[in-house]
């Protein structure tokens, strides 16, 4: 079986433990995010294509998907998928400090883009006769954090959204938003780099982090890939990893 996927967000942290765990299963992967990850390309010269774009402006996004390079690239294979990765955590804090104008850019990157890419898999003219989309989410979409209200909102718009495409019921389409648990990424730098006003819990996420109990980037991938392949994927619309067997 030949399977295709793009990877957003592939070039650090989750998203490039997710392209290489692909890659290393011999699926195709096309990289979206505003910088390439020369490392991993010169490990996958053959597997990994990559495209520098900023997925934070709508405009640019939707004009790379109505050009050649995305229809060319999902136009053949039997298996089709999105992975949703890039995310930011910004701005932190209550409203109040919260810096007016990163708020749009943060909707646009963790809402837009992959709203946006998911209709685009959905309908792009393809050879694929299934199409899979997971959307990283977060523990943050079902349980709120004092300080992170935009990341909370937009990581519980990706599992609403997971939930009425699931409704739609379209053919040959899957979709899932799962929450990988507390992964060691640059994301969980910036929360212990918080001020405990912008982020009261962030002791506890310290101590978490010194206490070794976050989840190293390439374990947190391996479960989702195992998940996204797995006969099971998109039965539920969304998951929490730490709660499936395995």
């Amino acid at each position: 079986m030949t399977i295709k996927a793009i990877v957003t967000g592939h070039s650090r942290g989750l998203g490039a433990a997710i392209a290489e765990d692909l890659l290393q299963r011999g699926v195709a992967v096309l990289g979206l995010a505003r910088r390439h990850n020369d490392e991993l390309a010169a490990r996958f010269p053959a597997g990994l294509a990559q495209h520098a774009i900023d997925l934070a402006d709508p405009a640019r996004l939707a004009a790379w998907l109505g050009g050649g390079e995305f229809a060319g690239f999902a136009a053949d294979g039997d298996m089709l998928l999105l992975v949703n990765d890039a995310g930011t955590l910004q701005p932190v804090g209550p409203p109040r400090l919260q810096d007016v104008a990163a708020i749009a850019p943060a909707v646009a990157l963790n809402v837009a883009a992959p709203l946006m890419l998911a209709a685009a898999v959905a309908a792009v003219e393809s050879t694929a006769a299934e199409r899979r989309v997971l959307h990283v989410s977060s523990g943050a979409a079902r349980k709120p954090y004092a300080g992170w209200s935009v990341y909370c909102a937009t990581k519980a718009a990706l599992d609403h959204h997971a939930r009425a495409v699931q409704a739609d019921a379209q053919a040959g389409l899957r979709i899932c938003s799962a929450a990988p648990g507390v992964v060691d990424t640059g994301m969980q730098a910036e929360v212990r780099a918080s001020t405990l006003e912008q982020f009261p819990l962030r002791d506890q996420f310290a101590a978490m982090q010194r206490a070794g109990g976050l989840i190293p980037p390439a374990a947190a991938a391996a479960r989702l890939v195992a998940h996204l392949l797995s006969e099971d994927f998109g039965a539920a619309p969304v998951v929490d990893l730490r709660d499936l067997p395995g």
